[in-house]
């Protein structure tokens, strides 16, 4: 178990955060994986490892030249009403701290920074970036120190949150460009949501300021949200958002909910809405427009088709000529995360290299169908179809699969300096580790 510190709303200087040691902690490629699997499937010449237990409510992560580990976590008060006899509460965090002092490949160091957390979490320009819901927020760091030597500055503010998607995801390219995810506030943007036969307002009026990716200037404080910086439009819930090496952003999204149950006259079959729309990875340029609310991902056409609230009946496009098309299309519900970028030097195998690791939070909504995700997918961005890296988080056999009832549920993920990759999970607090033991292949 960590050696956990109290929370801090101010930097800690504790000896144990100096730069003692930290030029080795980026070489752990002679750590081998203590547990062959951490209860995951994982392709041959892989093995998984528990790096952190306890990380409750972890999501996005970003990790430091040095192998420090940054994890955003979620809600203010992640503290329940009643606990049992004997136990402490949780510490209201905006993020905590992890380091490996002692190279074995599990961390003993934890820090909690901060009292606001919510999803997105970055490193850049010397500078923790983190999301808090209606702001995005970021404090100085050393490069070799484990929390920020510096106090909490907002770099924007104003963000809607309620109702609707709350993560405020965001990813910062190499020019400064802070481009943030704000999620929808409605399903589909009913007249009155998520209920039968309501139509699509028209004009959606949510889309000046949800549903699409917003830029800032990463570089300058006291921004305000505004419709005007506004990137691209039309993307339900894109908690998924990465930097290709050549500078290319993509994205994933959260397909919408309820075909049957809203509009049963037009799609009949109740297992029609468990297996549409497809979850998509799309590729964001300025001014794209994804198609939400008036259109979805048909799994059945394999296309963009016509929302129902708009007069759509599963097949017509009249809706769709003008939207982006996706990238690469998942099961419907699967809910994907994050999204990052495998480098393109990084030690894994060639085919990863360059390529899409994809956290599924998994289902709750593909009755009568089992509910099914709960996994870490990989997708070439060179084309062709996905497979399934890492399996197994769920703990459950896969007709008894429950978001109440999963053990693990992948989040964040994010490389180490020796390329193997930190995955987060905000059901058991976990954090795993994925190396390659291999030979990297040519």
């Amino acid at each position: 178990m960590l050696a956990l510190a109290a929370a801090c709303n101010a930097p800690d200087r504790s000896p144990s955060d100096s730069t003692k040691a930290v030029a080795s902690l980026s070489d752990s490629s002679a750590v081998a994986c203590a547990d062959s699997s951490a209860g995951l499937t994982l392709p041959a010449g892989f093995c998984a490892s528990v790096f952190a237990e306890g990380v409750a409510h972890g999501r996005h992560v970003a990790v430091a030249a040095n192998g420090d580990v940054y994890i955003a976590i979620e809600d203010t008060n992640p503290t329940p009403k009643a606990m049992p006899a004997g136990t402490r509460p949780t510490p209201a965090t905006s993020f905590v701290a992890l380091r490996d002092t002692n190279r074995d490949g599990r961390a003993d160091l934890m820090r909690r920074i901060g009292t606001l957390g919510n999803t997105g979490i970055a490193l850049a320009n010397g500078f923790v970036y983190v999301d808090e819901g209606t702001a995005i927020a970021r404090y100085a760091r050393a490069d070799t120190a484990l929390v920020p030597t510096g106090p909490r500055e907002v770099v924007v503010d104003g963000f809607p949150l309620t109702p609707g998607h709350r993560a405020r995801s965001f990813a910062i390219d190499t020019t400064g460009s802070l481009f943030v995810n704000v999620g929808s506030a409605t399903n589909s943007c009913q007249a009155k949501d998520r209920s039968l036969g309501s139509p699509g307002l028209e004009p959606c009026t949510e889309l000046l300021t949800r549903a699409g990716i917003w830029r800032f200037d990463a570089n300058r404080l006291g921004q305000h949200f505004n419709a005007e910086a506004r990137y691209a439009t039309g993307i339900r819930n894109g908690m998924g958002l990465a930097l290709a090496q050549d500078g290319t952003l993509y994205g994933t999204q959260h397909g919408r909910d309820q075909l049957h149950d809203s509009w049963p006259e037009v799609f009949p079959d109740v297992a029609y809405q468990a297996e549409n729309p497809g979850e998509e990875l799309i590729q964001i340029n300025q001014g794209d427009d994804f198609g939400w609310p008036h259109c979805y991902y048909s799994i059945v056409e394999r296309h963009l088709v016509s929302a129902p609230e708009y007069g759509g009946d599963g097949k017509t496009t009249s809706q769709c000529a003008s939207r982006k098309e996706p990238r690469a299309v998942f099961p419907a519900h699967w809910a994907p995360m994050s999204l990052f970028i495998y480098p393109t030097t990084g030690n894994f195998p060639q085919m990863y290299r360059g390529g899409a690791f994809i956290a599924f939070h998994g289902s709750w909504n593909r009755a009568p169908a089992p509910q099914a995700g709960y996994r870490v997918l990989f997708q070439p961005l060179s084309g062709g179809e996905s497979v399934t890296f890492a399996d197994g988080f769920a703990g459950l056999p896969a007709d008894q699969v429950q978001p109440d009832r999963a053990k693990h549920r992948p989040v964040g993920i994010a490389a180490m300096p020796d390329g193997s990759l930190i995955i987060t999970d905000d059901a058991g607090g976990r954090v795993y580790r994925v190396r390659y033991k291999g030979p990297a292949k040519p």
